[in-house]
């Protein structure tokens, strides 16, 4: 448990710091409600969600109170629903009314967001997963609360490049489906390789099938909070830094273990990991741009980006796991362009590219997140731009992951309009020249040398 001294830093970095508990997350399985009859499917999902979930908004609402933590989200996460979904499913309506349920669930226990209308096939895809994933576009255009994430590679079974281009589609589709909210339908979906299966962040996350019946899961965030405590080491050496960076997590992870122990036996449900990650907001003092450049750059993109996120990435997770003994998640510092000011700013500026962001995901533990691109751009762009990424996840042994938004009708110099917590974006350049017949080749990227270990 906290002591009193910590108490007392504790309510400062709450009172003055943004620090949050981000994100309560409750994963449930489902894989007892199968049934081959679609109706007795629904009816399954929905009664099982509400026996596990109906307590976690009141249950995450009075621990707030009682300790004076902000949780800002309580979310639920359930087995992928491709895998639920087989025997009952026989076309795209099918997957578009278990979507609809979730939805309706979701709305009824009160959750932000509910993750697992999910596919992984990073090996090859069966008819019933390519049905989950051609019904994108209409899941994710009619439900408010579903998210939606596709696993396309590891570092053990390669990239299945067929579903890279299926998805490069998808995306475009998605957008075209919700052209009239800024297409924000893809702010709920994320192409994954190497997906860890306990990620409580939207809109990656799902309940994965080595987990057990339910489960909590907490992610805790505090960028404001590092920021803070790196005015005091302005002009140090990197040795103070990392030990000012390792002390800061550790007190964030603490907090968000105190809420983990404490939403885990009111609910009766198993604790199973705190995710460490940097979760930035739009607010202002609550960036992780802002860290970066506390750290030392004039502006994030310019050069000494990616080492400043390197050494970040790593300090947080060392202090983080001297806090906690399950840790899991991503446990990366999030740069998602649309929910971080400074973010946004570098991006309008032409400091921050894409390019350069890609080459800032080789070193933490997310990928490209909420980045605003051209309505124009063609489905074969968008599956290079997947590609990219999940070859630097494969090779590298670690979890990236793709969330753009092509916006309908929105060109370089305009801006998207997300709201909330998802923020604003401005629409970035891509490249355009083609990569159609590689994506077209079809297929799939064998898996790496250094991938055979058995």
């Amino acid at each position: 448990m906290l002591n009193i001294m910590e108490v007392h830093e504790t309510n400062q970095m709450i009172e003055q710091e943004k620090l949050d508990v981000r994100t309560i997350t409750m994963g449930i399985s489902l894989l007892d409600c199968v049934s081959d009859d679609l109706a007795t499917l629904r009816t399954n999902i929905y009664q099982k969600i509400t026996t596990y979930a109906k307590n976690l908004v009141s249950t995450g609402e009075a621990i707030e109170r009682d300790y004076g933590i902000p949780i800002v989200n309580k979310r639920i996460t359930v087995t992928p629903i491709s895998l639920i979904g087989a025997s009952a499913c026989n076309d795209v309506d099918d997957y578009v009314k278990i979507a609809q349920t979730l939805d309706k669930v979701a709305a009824e226990v009160g959750v932000n967001f509910i993750g697992g209308y999910s596919a992984l096939v990073s090996k090859s895809m069966t008819p019933t997963e390519r049905l989950l994933i051609e019904s994108l576009p209409t899941a994710l255009s009619v439900t408010e609360r579903v998210c939606a994430s596709v696993n396309v590679g590891s570092t053990k079974t390669g990239i299945d490049m067929d579903a890279v281009a299926l998805m490069g589609r998808m995306v475009l589709e998605v957008s075209k489906a919700t052209a009239d909210t800024d297409s924000s339908g893809n702010s709920k979906l994320v192409v994954f390789c190497n997906a860890p299966d306990d990620n409580p962040f939207m809109a990656g996350g799902f309940h994965g099938v080595t987990e057990g019946d339910a489960v909590i899961n907490v992610g805790v965030s505090g960028p404001g909070v590092v920021r803070t405590a790196l005015e005091a080491a302005r002009g140090k050496d990197f040795g103070v830094l990392c030990g000012t960076i390792k002390r800061t997590a550790f007190k964030i992870t603490r907090v968000g273990q105190l809420v983990a122990q404490e939403a885990s036996k009111r609910l009766g449900v198993p604790f199973g990991i705190i995710d460490l990650s940097l979760a930035p907001t739009p607010a202002v003092g609550d960036s992780v741009g802002e860290v970066l450049e506390e750290i030392g750059l004039e502006q994030v993109g310019a050069p000494g980006t990616t080492a400043a996120l390197a050494l970040l990435n790593d300090q947080v997770k060392k202090g983080g796991i001297m806090a906690s003994s399950y840790v899991g998640g991503l446990s990366g510092a999030f740069i998602p362009v649309s929910e971080d000011q400074n973010m946004i700013d570098a991006a309008a500026s032409g400091c921050l590219t894409i390019e350069k962001l890609e080459a800032m995901t080789c070193v933490c533990s997310v990928g490209l997140d909420m980045i605003a691109i051209p309505g124009k751009t063609s489905a074969a762009t968008i599956a290079g731009i997947i590609a990219d990424e999940s070859a630097i996840g494969m090779i590298n042994q670690k979890t990236t992951a793709v969330r753009v938004i092509p916006v309908i009708g929105k060109d370089v110099g305009d801006m998207a309009e997300f709201g909330g917590l998802l923020g604003r974006a401005p629409i970035m350049p891509v490249n355009q020249k083609s990569c159609e017949a590689f994506i077209n080749r079809g297929g799939r990227i064998p898996a790496p040398i250094h991938s055979f270990k058995n």
